[in-house]
């Protein structure tokens, strides 16, 4: 299957406009979408009272198609209308409506709740009295579907517009996802996410959901005639005595997702600590710069962060690495010791290395980007063309971005991955991954999206030594699947 793009408010109206070009009405349009929320109502819930809130545009136009069909199918349905309907679609919704319209604030919430007031072009903040009915039927315990995306969010942010938005247990959109479906809060506001294809066609971004079909069609399988040196050399370097686990959770997870031979470059004083802990993953001796970079020298990617201290040691290293030729990802440690001089950083990087901060390392390395930019995807995709290399900025929404404007958004993190290691295993899938030739940004991808599909897989009581040992299966089934 193709990828699938993420698409902005302003994008999907365009999408609408050339979609009429082609012959396609509004009216259509608008048919096939509330009928498409009739249906994911039919496959969720058991006929009951539906209350149906129709605001004055486009939404509310769905909500009243999917009221008759509810209605058709036998489902009492009334519908609470904010507002006569603005647009033509709209009016010609509600005039093919014959069931029950109750006044705005009439009535309680019991039963289903399908909110169809305001969608995702909504820029100004919902008014008192809107408010104090969305909080009056949340608070009767009423089970919500929303048309679209819930009122009060933006459709491009996923933020409120305003103080309040309400939320779902179920939202519909259609075609393809926009960035509120998954960018907090807006994604845990929406509740459970059905696509509906509605007949807008093939739609093209740069904005893209990571999963397989983003990425699988050139993952770096071994092939029949390989052997350990060409599946890919990766070197992970570690952090001293007291410092060593991290490193060695990053080369097992290289290990794991297939680079063939991975090699951990040790300060001397940490070399019993590591070879006590350490079966396939090979052991150097490496305590200043130049000899790292002779010990990775050959090698096809290199990870330096995890545990590695924050000191000038970890510099000179990571400028060292940089002479070496092999692809790099920068985590930990080796992104905080450049918040001086983040620059000096970026100058050494090419577009298939990889930084992988969480927020307070973004920070360090771009500060005031996140707060100043709109959404997590605008400040990672500004961070990519500043580093002139992938960023990975981590999260419960991952943003994966490249320099020249593409970025994926990872839609299958469960909570369990909120663990100390965790962030060291998936450097080490990514390393592990470039080390076979995979470029940054699909290493990137597909790192967290194997990260996180490991983790699922696990469940409650997931603990960072567990995944490396997860990606196995993870790997099986994108196998079967390619």
């Amino acid at each position: 299957m193709p990828a699938r793009p993420i698409l902005s408010v302003a994008e999907l109206a365009y999408a609408d406009r050339a979609a009429v070009r082609r012959g396609e009405t509004l009216e259509g349009l608008m048919q096939r979408a509330g009928r498409a929320v009739a249906r994911a109502v039919e496959a969720r819930f058991p006929p009951q009272p539906v209350r149906v809130l129709c605001g004055p545009g486009d939404n509310g136009g769905d909500g009243y198609v999917a009221a008759a069909e509810l209605a058709r199918k036998g489902w009492p349905v009334v519908i609470e209308a904010l507002a006569p309907p603005a647009s033509p679609a709209a009016r010609a919704a509600r005039a093919a409506w014959t069931g029950t319209v109750a006044a705005w604030g009439d009535g309680g919430g019991e039963g289903l709740l399908i909110d169809a007031l305001f969608g995702a072009g909504l820029n100004r903040p919902l008014d008192s009295g809107i408010l104090r009915r969305l909080e009056a039927l949340k608070t009767s315990g009423a089970q919500t579907v929303a048309v679209d995306l819930p009122s009060g969010l933006s459709g491009d942010t996923g933020r409120p517009v305003g103080g309040f938005a309400a939320s779902a247990e179920l939202t519909v959109t259609f075609q393809v996802r926009k960035p509120v479906h998954v960018l907090f809060p807006g994604r845990e506001l929406c509740g459970e996410i059905v696509v509906a294809d509605i007949g807008l066609g093939a739609l093209t971004s740069d904005l893209f959901e990571n999963d397989p079909d983003l990425w699988l069609e050139r993952f770096p399988w071994p092939s029949t005639s390989g052997h350990k040196h060409s599946r890919g050399r990766l070197a992970v370097v570690s952090g001293g005595p007291w410092r060593t686990g991290a490193a060695r959770l990053a080369a097992r997870a290289g290990l794991r997702v297939g680079a063939g031979v991975v090699t951990l470059a040790s300060p001397r004083d940490a070399l019993a600590v590591n070879a006590a802990h350490l079966e396939a993953v090979m052991l150097v001796a490496a305590d200043t710069a130049d000899e790292l970079e002779d010990a990775c020298s050959a090698m096809d990617a290199v990870i330096i962060g995890p545990a590695a201290g924050i000191e000038d040691g970890t510099r000179e290293k990571v400028f060292a690495l940089g002479r070496t030729g092999a692809a790099l990802v920068i985590d930990a440690d080796a992104i905080t010791v450049f918040r001086q001089s983040p620059g000096d950083l970026f100058a050494l990087l090419d577009v298939d290395d990889v930084l992988t901060p969480h927020e307070g390392e973004f920070e360090r390395l771009f500060p005031g980007k996140l707060t100043r930019a709109p959404t997590r995807i605008d400040a990672a995709r500004e961070a990519a063309l500043k580093a002139g290399a992938v960023v990975v900025l981590k999260g419960a929404d991952t943003v994966v971005a490249h320099p020249d404007g593409r970025a994926a958004i990872n839609l299958n993190a469960p909570p369990w991955l909120a663990t100390a290691g965790s962030g060291d295993v998936l450097a080490g899938l990514i390393g592990g991954l470039l080390a076979q030739g995979a470029s940054g940004f699909d290493a990137a991808c597909a790192g967290a999206w194997i990260h996180a599909e490991a983790a699922e897989r696990f469940g409650p009581g997931l603990v960072s030594e567990d995944l490396p040992g997860l990606v196995p299966e993870v790997l099986s089934n994108l196998y079967a699947r390619n």
